[in-house]
């Protein structure tokens, strides 16, 4: 078992199951030893979750909890890029969150926190990395947050 899957055991999460892009396009692409992954939502298993408008469907507490599950599933898809050796993050560069909130709504980055925070609970200061927040009219089938981010690993 590698550190990241000892840490991940210490604070009870595991990775999930992921499901299939649902359009043209790749989950994941690397480019030397940058890895891209494409927007992750907060789908649980298979199964969607944390669907609606935050502000209006849900408050800033659960769409955290979104962004923690959307932080998740680009752990998942990490793995399934680096033949399940999550050791091989050397850094996450970059995160982009997009939350669908009403218009009114100002505390996006109190929401995609939850996704910071989980990979800096995960990868310690390997987890730390630039990123935006930004708000949304919609997101796809209706979910309230989607994450993705740029990885550098090692060979």
């Amino acid at each position: 078992m590698g550190l990241v899957s000892s840490r991940m055991a210490e604070l009870g999460l595991s990775l999930p199951e992921i499901t299939s892009p649902s359009g043209t396009y790749v989950p994941f692409r690397m480019s030397g030893q940058t890895l891209y992954i494409s927007g992750q939502v907060p789908r649980i298993d298979g199964v969607d979750a944390y669907l609606g408008v935050v502000g209006q469907d849900m408050d800033v507490a659960e769409a955290y909890q979104a962004a923690r599950v959307c932080a998740l599933n680009l752990l998942a898809r990490a793995a399934s890029a680096l033949d399940g050796d999550l050791d091989r993050i050397s850094a996450v560069l970059q995160l982009r969150g997009f939350v669908n909130a009403i218009p009114a709504f100002k505390d996006h980055p109190a929401v995609i926190d939850g996704a910071s925070d989980l990979l800096v609970e995960v990868l310690g200061e390997k987890g730390r990395h630039a990123r935006t927040a930004l708000g949304a009219g919609s997101l796809p089938r209706g979910f309230a947050v989607e994450v993705d981010a740029i990885f550098e690993v090692q060979p």
